[in-house]
């Protein structure tokens, strides 16, 4: 049986249906290329996954209606520059959703990873910036967003009655007292989202009763729209609320679905991740600044190497070993290099890194859950 929803429930994809259906009627693969380099990566990718053409097929037949896809398709990470064009006929043409149509995207806390999330999303163009409200207590942060268009404001209790998917993004430590403020006020159908590390769905659950939960743990790169973000969903979550976390977070990066005991996991990896590639580049520049290259210079060359090899990983799909053994040349120079890497400990701290993080999580996840228990 097909199950139908209000326009109001699905507007969020909409916009991204839309560049769907534009992918899909560029006449051949040079057009749909062409397209695509005018067009944000990540989204151009995810609005030519099989997740949005279903939908886009959905709005140009006049229904806003939840189309199931093969499930060899379903809930798969979609990366970008790996669709092919669909050649339909020029009657494919579609108009656009009417401004403010979409439902209130609503963050309490206006942090780094939630200012990140928000300017990834307004860029991307998954809904307008006075579609988005956020509220914080300092009000420099909230100036900031505000010349974007978004909403703001210094009471939290506003954006939670305000907002149709609620995101709460403040420290793990004051998410309790956070939601026990905000709670009562949500609206009824409300979708909550915490994007704070080490809080389980079950405590999230506890303190916002009834109500819809997804765990959500992106990265800062969001804001570039090459965020990697992985989500877990709640004990009453839906599959529409799957589609919109997924829409949401697909737009600006890469989304992947888990289970919640792999989000410590993919805190480590991901989500902490950005750091150590950080270091990683100031530590290439600071040996070209010793050799004798000027600072930017060595900065810009540092970033764009690693970018590049990551590049090389998404599109070849080869593994990481295959490829650092293609530029190693017997007896050469980067062999040498391989061989300090690893006589200094370069791959036992990178992995130590990520299980130090895990670990922290796996610690802050218990205590919750002792709290609750008691």
């Amino acid at each position: 049986m097909r199950t139908e929803h209000s326009p109001s429930k699905m507007t969020f994809l909409r916009p991204l249906c839309l560049l769907s259906l534009a992918l899909r009627n560029a006449s051949g693969a040079q057009s749909c290329s062409r397209l695509r380099r005018r067009t944000n990566p990540a989204l151009a990718a995810f609005a030519s996954s099989p997740f949005l053409i279903t939908r886009a097929a959905a709005l140009h037949n006049g229904a806003w209606r939840w189309r199931p896809e093969p499930a060899a398709h379903r809930h798969t990470a979609q990366r970008r520059g790996t669709a092919t064009a669909m050649a339909t006929t020029a009657e494919d043409e579609v108009e656009a959703p009417e401004p403010g149509d979409a439902p209130t995207l609503g963050f309490v806390g206006a942090g780094m990873m939630a200012t990140a999330m928000v300017n990834g999303i307004v860029a991307s163009k998954v809904t307008e910036p006075g579609n988005v409200f956020v509220s914080a207590p300092h009000r420099s942060s909230l100036d900031r967003l505000a010349k974007l268009g978004i909403r703001t404001s210094d009471i939290n209790v506003e954006v939670a009655s305000g907002s149709d998917v609620v995101v709460v993004a403040v420290k793990p430590d004051v998410v309790p007292a956070v939601l026990r403020e905000i709670a009562p006020h949500l609206r009824k159908d409300a979708l909550v989202v915490s994007i704070a590390a080490g809080i389980p769905l079950a405590v999230l659950e506890q303190l916002a009763p009834g109500k819809r939960v997804v765990r959500v743990m992106p990265n800062t790169p969001c804001l570039v729209s090459e965020g990697a973000t992985g989500f877990s969903m709640g004990s009453l979550a839906t599959d529409e609320d799957r589609d919109t976390v997924h829409a949401l977070m697909g737009a600006v990066g890469l989304a992947v679905e888990v289970k919640e005991a792999l989000l410590d996991g993919l805190t480590g990896v991901s989500g902490s991740g950005p750091a150590y590639i950080y270091v990683l580049i100031e530590a290439l520049a600071d040996g070209g600044v010793r050799m004798g290259l000027p600072r930017a210079m060595a900065i810009k060359l540092a970033a764009q190497t690693v970018k590049g090899a990551a590049e090389m990983v998404l599109e070849t799909g080869e593994h990481p070993a295959v490829l650092k053994d293609n530029v190693c040349s017997p007896g050469g120079l980067t062999i040498a290099a391989i061989e300090s890497l690893e006589k200094n400990g370069f791959r036992s701290a990178a992995m130590q890194a990520v299980i130090t993080v895990a670990s922290k999580s796996i610690e802050m996840r218990n205590t919750e859950e002792e709290k609750r228990t008691k």
